[in-house]
């Protein structure tokens, strides 16, 4: 579909989906949003839905000022995949054993590694961008100058919530390997830092919700923010590469005989600020649950824990911001889906993946999402499928 395109008080709202099937509190959050001043496009993918601080599958985009709450307290966050040379034939009937290794050599929920991970080992990373990144820890917020151990040890670690690691075939039978976390800790304890400051600012007191507070260009306080949000970003990129270093060790050697081989990684960030250039101006994109999808751009759309997932090309469609939707998006909160559904239901449609299926991640359970490929069909405009994935194995934090 094309977008549909409502009024709004500064600009329009343009909706790659039914305006209709948007809740109440997401489609007040957007209009929220269109009355910001320095707001000059919005964006509203088809996994949209309400979310802390501005809507989850939204792309803001403005002039000399940023939302530190709708970038969100995961800076980064974003998903990773690559292709290998195993096929459906190379496999065991059992996956479990993998699942288990996968489990031991990446850390979930809030676990962390006993000593940093050397990057070298894992993913070939020279020392001196890792020195120099590490190096920059020294000039981001005091307020967190004391987590710089706990960042280290973190680096290489899954997270909680909905993040995930999947081992995946495609419908040629090729395996992929998939997953999706961000700046774990640190960039949630840098958010929050940011966000507290922004509220307190003279220029947000009149705005019509507080979460929507704004830096703004030429002021220390936007200084200081970029600096720790872009180091944050690239914290979140470093942690998947790790992790998929570490993924990738484990699948080498538990296939051995097959001499595994790997196609570059598609890395892509979906909570996040770039700054990009439109109809002439200079720009402050947030993409918020929401991908970079410029023409011939690759990106990675996942469905549920049961389900499907999508491996996508950009289309470069600059209605959107060169954007498209980050995943499925849930069409229930957490705690509804733990009302609704039981270990039975995550058991029945979870049947055939190696996974956890105990009430800890009933909330993720595939009915509280929206069906992937109405969301795939929706941004036929904005995406072109390259690949369509289902998981095999999914650990979840």
């Amino acid at each position: 579909m094309s977008y549909v395109e409502m009024p709004g008080a500064k600009v329009p709202i343009r909706l790659w989906t039914d305006p209709a099937s948007v809740e109440d509190g997401a489609m007040q959050q957007l209009r929220n949003v269109a009355t910001l001043p320095w707001i000059k496009g919005l964006a509203v993918m088809p996994d949209v839905h309400y979310g802390k601080g501005a809507t989850v599958g939204s792309v803001i985009a403005m002039h000399g000022a940023v939302c530190p709450a709708a970038v969100g307290v995961d800076i980064g966050c974003g998903m990773s995949a690559v292709r290998t040379s195993l096929t459906a034939g190379d496999l065991p009937g059992d996956l479990s054993r993998l699942r288990s290794k996968i489990e031991q050599a990446i850390p979930v929920g809030r676990g962390m590694h006993r000593e940093a991970v050397d990057p070298g080992r894992v993913f070939g990373l020279t020392t001196g961008g890792w020195d120099d990144f590490w190096s920059r820890f020294d000039y981001i917020a005091d307020a967190v100058k004391f987590r710089r151990e706990r960042a280290m040890q973190q680096m290489g670690s899954l997270g909680s919530g909905n993040h995930f690691i999947e081992f995946c075939l495609d419908e040629t039978g090729a395996v992929w390997l998939m997953l999706h976390s961000g700046s774990r800790n640190i960039g949630k304890e840098l958010a929050e830092h940011h966000i507290g400051v922004a509220r307190k600012l003279p220029h947000n007191q009149d705005l019509v919700d507080r979460d929507l507070a704004v830096f703004v260009s030429e002021t220390p306080q936007m200084a200081a923010y970029r600096n720790d949000l872009f180091w944050a970003q690239e914290y979140a990129k470093y942690n998947r590469a790790v992790m998929m270093g570490l993924f990738q060790e484990v699948v080498r050697k538990e296939f051995r005989k097959a001499k595994v081989a790997f196609d570059p990684v598609i890395s892509c960030h979906h909570n996040y600020v770039a700054e990009e250039r439109y109809e002439g101006m200079d720009l402050l994109v947030t993409r918020k649950g929401a991908i970079r999808a410029g023409s011939g751009d690759y990106g990675i759309i996942p469905g549920s824990m049961g389900t499907g997932s999508y491996i996508v090309k950009g289309l470069g469609n600059a209605a959107s911001f060169n954007s498209a939707s980050h995943g499925a998006g849930r069409r229930m909160s957490r705690t509804a889906a733990k009302r609704r559904f039981s270990t039975r239901d995550l058991e029945e449609q979870t049947r055939g993946v190696e996974c956890r299926k105990d009430s800890g991640v009933v909330d993720e359970i595939p009915g509280a999402y929206k069906p992937i490929e109405q969301v795939i069909d929706q941004q036929r405009d904005l995406v072109e499928v390259v690949a369509k994935l289902k998981q095999l194995v999914c650990v979840k934090g």
